[in-house]
């Protein structure tokens, strides 16, 4: 069922948010080095874009024209386990810089783009399936 509430949260939120974001992912010393890997000299622009991803999610600009699992699947060494990671680093930038409803309301979008990514980078018809995998 697709989520079409938006949250009361403002452009300069979600540019918060993803800043907020990306330091804990560039500060992590697992998540850090591979997403340094990837992006290098290139964070300015991967995070024009993230503010364009996720002003899309929550406020449904439609600004976004990317595909984030193609840049998901560009980064490598990403597993199911570091994509969690990532995400509860992303709750954790939700609850810190949001008020109690845009940061539940942003936190489920954000639980539906992770089941949206694990099922396309990680689900193979001809193994188990993890379940409650996020």
């Amino acid at each position: 069922m697709p989520l079409t509430q938006t949250a009361p949260i403002s452009e300069e939120q979600i540019r918060q948010l993803v800043d907020s974001f990306y330091g804990k992912i560039r500060a992590d010393a697992d998540l850090g080095p591979i997403f340094e890997r990837v992006l290098a000299d290139d964070w300015e622009a991967h995070s024009g874009e993230m503010y364009d991803f996720w002003s899309s999610v929550m406020l449904t600009t439609g600004y976004y024209r990317g595909s984030l699992i193609a840049v998901q699947k560009h980064m490598g060494g990403l597993e199911i386990g570091r994509l969690d990671r990532c995400f509860a680093l992303f709750g954790d930038s939700c609850d810190e810089l949001l008020d109690s409803e845009a940061a539940g309301l942003c936190w489920l979008k954000a639980v539906h783009v992770a089941e949206r990514l694990k099922l396309s980078l990680f689900y193979r018809p001809d193994r188990p399936w993890l379940r409650n995998a996020v």
